[in-house]
């Protein structure tokens, strides 16, 4: 959000501010929304996060392919340890 903000012929206040659904520029009335128009109706449908002593929570996986493949290759080598052969 921009902090340069100037004021109308009717003495409201507008700001320079960047959607953070699309990244979007768009001017708006200051202290308003954080969506454009067309991000707005979008993230409306988006379910809320659950929150947990006054703080987001955001939700976590158990395990990633990457530690999956990385157990997988340990697992491997302790067979090949144990075989214990050379190639």
């Amino acid at each position: 959000m921009s902090r340069n903000q100037r004021s109308d012929g009717k003495g409201s206040k507008v700001e320079l501010k960047y959607c953070e659904h699309c990244g979007a520029l768009w001017v708006r009335e200051a202290g308003m929304g954080v969506y454009c128009a067309a991000c707005e109706v979008k993230v409306a449908d988006l379910p809320v996060p659950k929150k947990r002593a006054g703080r987001v929570q955001l939700p976590k996986q158990e395990s990633t392919i990457a530690d999956n493949i990385r157990k997988s290759i340990q697992e491997a080598e302790l067979d090949l340890e144990a075989v214990g052969g050379v190639a």
